[in-house]
């Protein structure tokens, strides 16, 4: 074997440097010794024990293969190769300070915006309350939102466009992770005007699934749970990309048409639309946070998420 080699066959300088070279903290002690000429003094100023700062003083030695620090009564005094270790663990401690500001400017530069897209419902009657307590916590962060249905919110996360989503649909887009953040119930409405705000018994599924709505489109949540729970396509009258449209359509008068009891709640109190009994057509549907698959939240979009389910 030569004098090269240690024992077990590997050469002197291979392997991971992070096995060769002292850890930041252990560098860090390093410096401060060299500057106070005081193991105890450094050990206070980096927030450790002196025995604490002297087995890693000891395990630098051991690493190195050299002595690094004379220890006497009247302080600690660098050896030679000490001066020059301390010298270069200098330029390594500089060169991550500048790394660090690095990556907090990059964190800074993240968390400046937060770019949202959210389905219709959700977009126009839960996401304002939710930004406005984000505001509160993140008074710097400038937040835009793309709103469109279930389908485009995911083309907006997966093209990287937006950073967190909110969808109304039966299941999770494929290619994101989802939470459920609440729950949502679809109700068939009319105007006052309409046969159906006299009914005294609730429609069939048969007599809904027969009759031409006013319905969002298809790729929406809404318009997904209520294919879903007709057990084949809703017939419709008009569709209409947004729920404030379907809704101004209905109270027109223009016909019946199936909406977030979240969207209606005032029109109802109003009497400007009137909620029509159903049976035996299931209406739930779960509201979810989504981003891209393995990409957990961080930063505002994280605190954002936070907010939604609190």
């Amino acid at each position: 074997m030569s004098e090269a080699e240690r024992p077990g066959g590997r050469r002197e300088g291979t392997g991971s440097l992070a096995h060769r070279v002292p850890d930041l903290a252990a560098l860090e002690l390093l410096l401060a010794v060299a500057r106070l000429g005081s193991l105890g003094a450094a050990a206070r100023e980096v927030g450790i024990t002196q025995p604490a700062a002297s087995s890693r003083v000891r395990s630098m030695e051991r690493q190195l293969g050299v002595a690094l620090v004379d220890r006497s009564p009247r302080g600690s005094r660098l050896t030679d190769a000490g001066v020059l270790v301390t010298d270069w663990a200098r330029r390594v401690v500089e060169a991550a300070a500048a790394f660090d500001a690095g990556a907090r400017a990059l964190r800074d530069r993240r968390d400046s915006r937060l770019r949202v897209a959210a389905s219709m419902t959700i977009a126009e009657y839960l996401l304002p309350g939710w930004l406005l307590a984000l505001h509160a916590e993140r008074p710097d962060t400038a937040v835009s939102l793309l709103a469109g249905n279930s389908a485009k919110v995911a083309e907006l996360l997966l093209s990287g466009e937006a950073d967190l989503g909110f969808v109304e649909g039966l299941s999770v887009p494929a290619g994101l992770d989802a939470v459920v953040i609440g729950r949502d119930r679809l109700i068939v409405v009319a105007a006052p005007g309409h046969p159906w705000a006299r009914r005294r018994r609730p429609l069939s599924p048969e007599e809904l699934g027969r009759t031409p709505l006013i319905l969002r489109e298809r790729g929406s949540g809404t318009r997904q749970v209520l294919d879903a729970a007709l057990g084949g396509l809703a017939r419709p009258l008009i569709e209409l990309s947004s729920t404030t449209a379907v809704k101004a359509s209905a109270v027109s008068g223009a016909g019946p048409s199936v909406l977030s009891e979240l969207a209606v709640r005032e029109e109802l109190a109003s009497r400007r639309l009137v909620a029509v009994p159903v049976e035996g057509v299931p209406l739930r549907r779960d509201l979810r946070a989504v981003w891209p698959k393995g990409h957990r939240p961080t930063g505002p979009a994280r605190d954002l998420l936070s907010l939604t389910r609190a």
